[in-house]
């Protein structure tokens, strides 16, 4: 018989799926990329091995729903059985005219066998309904499981961001510095300084390049963690783009209403209430072990037996139809069923207590998202403060310094505030960044730069 359309396209659709899912991506291999946050994001959500392990779980809930669906169908079977014997020799009888000769006989049976189940405590349905839950829990589950590689990826894209935008005011400090030590080198070669002076010039350039070198370094780390988050193999020559600009935080979004949000929209609290209903169907589900079982049966038989007639006037002549009905009580079940139900109702108390530790787990996390927002703002604010005193004194001591008005020593100290001032800022900035893109993530607005 062939195969019917519908089938096919769900087989073609499958075989797809299955695919992409363990094919890697060969077309990275030893290439050059440099990927925004939107496209590392979407990039992790198709190739993390997790989620693609969510999603296989996801087909399986799939089949377990079709196979649930299925057992309303009638079941269909065939059976034949052929047999050949072989007669020996024996005396012949004259007066029954049998015996003196040996022969092969052969004989056979047909049978078509079918059942549908018409009753059975609801069941079918109430399986078919668990089931259907299950294939939208999973699908929750992937789509939490993304979430969670969303603020993974973008903790890490925004620790790299803070590294290039280190390095810029750090090799921007080594410019500096090789500035003054060339001009205080020209003014001790003509007496006009002590080599002291010199010397600390110098050795504060030697620490502005060893600040950078460190700097450098941890870049070439934070990316390793962002391409390996990726799962982006090592010969993939990786680097990230950097957004044209970061906007500070205008306003923070109340906590209740985001709170709110999170609790009626976040997946996993969806996820937890479909198991409270999955656990009330199990209920359900045992307690159809006390009721009885109505199903109907029909049957098709022939058969055939060598020395009874023509082969096509046995099987016509044996040719059986029978259809009848079954009904099947629980009498005494040794408390099979019993047992079945109250563990069916513990395992409702037990999702409602996971329902209930979502909820109370989010809102904790949503709360404290809150609180780190709300202080990576006020550290912003400070540091930004901080980082335009400092930046203002640095320029008039580099200024001084030119002219002979302030000494290499005070000269450091103010350039040393100056760099503990930049390094707060920028840190602050991407803190503040980072603390609020994940509280808006919560409230359901997708995570860009």
């Amino acid at each position: 018989m062939p195969l019917k359309p519908k089938f096919l396209l769900s087989l073609v659709l499958l075989l797809a799926c299955f695919n992409n899912l363990f094919a890697q991506d060969s077309t990275l291999m030893g290439t050059t990329i440099n990927w925004d946050l939107a496209k590392c994001i979407d990039y992790a959500k198709k190739n993390n091995i997790l989620i693609n392990t969510y999603r296989l779980s996801l087909l399986t809930s799939q089949q377990q729903y079709l196979l649930a669906k299925a057992a309303r169908l009638p079941n269909l079977s065939g059976s034949a059985t052929q047999n050949f014997s072989h007669q020996n020799a024996g005396s012949y009888d004259p007066a029954t005219g049998t015996g003196g000769g040996s022969g092969l006989s052969a004989s056979g049976s047909y049978s078509l066998n079918s059942s549908v189940t018409l009753y059975n405590g609801n069941l079918i349905n109430n399986t078919i309904q668990q089931a259907n839950l299950s294939v939208e829990s999973a699908n929750l589950s992937i789509i939490q499981q993304e979430n969670d590689i969303t603020l993974q990826i973008t903790q890490a894209y925004l620790a790299v961001l803070l590294d290039k935008e280190n390095i810029i005011y750090d090799t921007d400090l080594v410019n500096t510095s090789a500035t003054q030590v060339k001009l205080e080198q020209q003014k001790y070669d003509v007496g006009a300084v002590a080599r002291y002076a010199l010397i600390q010039l110098q050795a504060q350039q030697s620490t502005d390049q060893f600040t950078l070198i460190n700097a450098k370094n941890t870049e070439k780390g934070d990316l390793l963690t962002l391409k390996q988050l990726l799962l982006l193999t090592s010969d993939v020559n990786f680097d990230i783009i950097k957004p044209d600009t970061i906007v500070p935080i205008d306003t923070v979004t109340a906590f209740k209403t985001v709170e709110q949000t999170a609790l009626q929209n976040r997946p996993e609290v969806k996820s937890s209430e479909l198991g409270v209903k999955i656990a009330q169907y199990g209920v359900d589900i045992a307690k159809a072990g006390y009721k009885p079982v109505l199903s109907a049966g029909g049957a098709l038989n022939t058969s055939y037996s060598t020395g009874q007639g023509s082969l096509p006037y046995q099987l016509n002549n044996n040719f059986n139809q029978e259809v009848g009905l079954t009904l099947s009580v629980p009498i005494f079940t040794r408390r099979v069923v019993k047992t079945q139900v109250e563990e069916a109702k513990i395992n409702v108390d037990q999702a409602d207590l996971n329902l209930k530790n979502t909820r109370i787990t989010l809102s904790q996390s949503v709360e404290r998202a809150y609180l780190n927002v709300t202080n990576a703002k006020s550290q912003y604010d400070a540091a930004l403060q901080q980082y335009n005193f400092n930046k203002e004194g640095y320029r008039i001591a580099t200024e001084q310094l030119k002219v002979g008005a302030i000494n290499t020593v005070d000269y450091s100290v103010q350039k040393n505030l100056f760099i503990q001032a930049q390094q707060a800022f920028i840190q602050a900035k991407y803190n503040e960044l980072l603390t609020l893109k994940i509280y808006d993530f919560y409230r359901g607005i997708p995570i860009k730069l």
